[in-house]
């Protein structure tokens, strides 16, 4: 049902909002933090990452309603774009709360959580480079993937909460700490949405 000829815009622009996604959650995942001035630092390019996207959301909406024909059905690109934003917005939201809350202090859970997000920002830029080929069936692999990087984090709360309670003995950094864990979780939730939205435009299409 596909023409193969040539690139669909409409594939190109969530293909570009996969990779700033990406790009965002791996700018988390390097940047070292050391005190108050590398928060505000990564807090502020954060800021830029999600204002960049908002800005690609704009534009594909503008797309949709311009365009008579879209290659899937508009809603479903409408769906998979904001799936992607979400994951991006939930990184910022998280950054900004590092530095509200000024910890300076990352642990083990925290590098855990975002080395999964990574991962599933990875599946899903491989998964919007399927999707420009035309090759649908094979997205279902980095769903899957997606999936069980989200299972992992499940895991990963309830160990860390639970490890937090047993270890913490500051009831504030306890209220910090698990808010920030919780809203990782919530991330990969937002990456697990991604893949249900592929599994849907997978078998609506194939």
């Amino acid at each position: 049902m596909f023409s193969r000829k040539k690139e669909d815009p409409f594939f190109e622009i969530l293909q570009k909002i996969s990779v700033n996604v990406q790009e965002a959650v791996h700018y988390v995942n390097d940047f070292q933090i050391h005190n108050l001035e590398d928060l505000h630092k990564i807090s502020t390019r954060m800021k830029r990452y999600e204002t960049d996207g908002d800005s690609l959301i704009h534009e594909l909406i503008v797309m949709l309603n311009k365009s008579f024909m879209t290659p899937i059905e508009r809603e479903d690109i409408l769906a998979l774009a904001n799936s992607m934003d979400d994951v991006l917005d939930g990184m910022e939201e998280c950054v900004a709360h590092f530095d509200m809350f000024a910890l300076t202090e990352t642990n083990q859970s925290v590098t855990t959580f975002v080395g999964y997000i990574v991962k599933s920002a990875d599946e899903v830029v491989k998964a919007m480079e399927k999707l420009a080929n035309k090759n649908l069936p094979s997205m279902r692999e980095n769903a899957i993937l997606i999936k069980d990087y989200e299972s992992k984090c499940d895991e990963v709360l309830r160990t860390s909460i639970k490890q937090l309670f047993l270890h913490e003995k500051d009831p504030i950094r306890i209220i910090q700490l698990r808010d920030i864990y919780e809203q990782l979780e919530e991330i990969a939730d937002d990456c697990q949405n991604v893949a249900n939205t592929m599994e849907t435009i997978i078998m609506r299409n194939v």
